[in-house]
């Protein structure tokens, strides 16, 4: 039973050897900067008493200084991740008191030997015990609630980093899926245009730049201008009229003033992307995609209907129907970068699809 009790004594002691030891070395600086602060604070308050010389008062407070530190540590490192992160209130509560009431007497035996000359501090002892275990429980218990704060902060800058890379990561699997097919079916088509030699071949060119230049340099920013966005959906709409066949309908209005609103990148792409997997491609005679972009100073509202066939597209690869991923991405994306600040709605009805969107930019 003792050789437990003593494997256990020893385990949580080399426990708290090295988070002292990771501590001090991590942030050294941060910590005695704040010690010293507090001794300079308590040595200044000394001084507007006026009551003893500063010798005097500067190693009284060294005194209480050192003995904050060991109750401190000693509640960060040892006791607070033991007691207190696994839910043993009760149990942490009662040695932080049995801590500060051990602690403070030993001060107070050292300050009453070391200044056996100084009538006044040893009186001050004798009259204030319970100001002086006081003042030990207080700051142990202010320690506790910084380290709180502290974890709480790391906490959601740690989980701002996870959404952040989550993001990146939609983006970049979003930029992949855009990337493809449509970049392969536009060369064939503008492949065609070279060898009759038409005159749109420039221009699709040019178009297929800018829309792979934003794609591939201007998107790695959380923000892009409007103007640019729909700069990339006019591109895209266009590139996709050359590849349609005739009678099909592709249509974009946008209405209000584009100033300098801005906007996470490729946010709209995925409603036209699945609008035409849907629809025009789904082998239906008179397809349409008719969208609608009114534009306000903070806001921008998206509409979007296309043609939906009786049967729906299928991957070439399995038989689930295509366009399903983007959707569930672009919901995601505006769950982390638009939470409470957007409405989506999607209708469906036997002959099309009609896609909503509020966003509060």
């Amino acid at each position: 039973m003792s050789t437990i009790s003593s494997d256990s004594f020893n385990k949580d002691s080399g426990q708290f050897l090295e988070r002292l030891g990771k501590t001090l070395t991590q942030r050294p600086f941060y910590h005695a900067g704040g010690w010293l602060a507090f001794l300079l604070f308590l040595i200044t308050l000394d001084m507007r008493l006026g009551e003893y010389p500063f010798g005097i008062s500067l190693l009284s407070q060294i005194i209480n200084i050192v003995f904050f530190a060991i109750v401190v540590y000693l509640n960060l490192l040892y006791l607070f991740p033991k007691y207190l992160k696994n839910g043993q209130y009760w149990t942490y509560l009662l040695l932080l008191f049995g801590t500060a009431l051990l602690f403070t007497p030993l001060k107070l035996v050292l300050k009453y030997g070391l200044f056996n000359k100084t009538s006044g501090i040893r009186q001050d002892i004798l009259d204030n015990l319970s100001a002086y275990f006081m003042s030990m429980f207080l700051v142990a218990g202010l320690s506790t609630v910084g380290k709180i704060m502290v974890d709480w902060i790391v906490t959601n800058r740690k989980k701002e980093k996870v959404e952040n890379e989550s993001m990146q990561s939609e983006l970049r699997f979003l930029k992949s899926q855009i990337n493809p097919h449509f970049l392969f079916n536009t060369l064939n088509s503008l492949y065609a245009l070279t060898l009759k030699k038409d005159d749109k071949a420039p221009d699709i060119v040019i178009k297929l730049s800018e829309m792979m230049r934003y794609m591939l340099y201007e998107c790695n920013e959380p923000r892009v201008p409007l103007r640019k966005e729909i700069n990339y959906l006019q591109n895209y709409l266009d590139l996709e009229r050359l590849r349609q066949r005739k009678g099909i309908s592709i249509k974009l209005k946008v209405n209000g003033n584009v100033a300098d609103q801005m906007i996470a990148p490729l946010m709209l792409i995925p409603f036209l992307e699945n609008s035409f997997k849907h629809g025009v491609n789904a082998n239906i005679k008179d397809g349409f995609v008719i969208a609608t972009l009114n534009v306000e100073p903070r806001s921008i509202h998206f509409i979007l209907e296309n043609s939906k066939g009786s049967v729906m597209p299928t991957q070439v690869h399995g038989n689930r129907p295509s366009g399903g991923i983007g959707l569930v991405n672009v919901r995601r994306r505006l769950d982390l970068l638009y939470k409470g600040k957007y409405e989506l709605n999607i209708r469906e009805s036997p002959g099309t699809y009609a896609v909503h969107l509020d966003l509060n930019l």
